[in-house]
């Protein structure tokens, strides 16, 4: 597996990347052959919306991050190679997302994610 020079996943990094406003910081933090599992309401636990490698994952956050929302990491909980964190997303109307993530590690690149996310409706 190769990945690019930059920064190494971490809690302060977590949260200049998710809190950033460009989805930049964020998906530097991920291995080049990174698996993102998203399970929601429409995308459920048996067919979750599954994304293979940073290209397609910079895909999706560049568009949620092209969204006017504050995103806020609440929560994160580091052990060897493995992380957990939690994230509260705001739109200007009030609406909000709230997302929960498990993630394996490697080399400090997010190499695997489960997210798990409810938004108001």
């Amino acid at each position: 597996m190769t990945t690019s020079a930059g920064p190494r996943f971490g809690t302060d990094t977590l949260r200049r990347g998710l809190e950033a406003p460009t989805a930049a910081p964020l998906t530097a933090l991920y291995a080049d052959d990174a698996e993102l599992r998203i399970v929601d309401r429409n995308t459920q636990p048996s067919h979750p919306m599954v994304l293979r490698g940073r290209d397609e994952i910079a895909t999706m956050l560049d568009d949620v991050y092209s969204r006017d929302m504050t995103h806020q990491l609440e929560r994160c909980v580091i052990q060897d190679d493995r992380a957990a964190f939690s994230e509260t997303c705001v739109y200007p109307d009030g609406v909000r997302v709230y997302s929960e993530s498990m993630v394996s590690l490697h080399d400090g690149r997010i190499t695997d994610q489960t997210m798990i996310q409810a938004w108001d409706e």
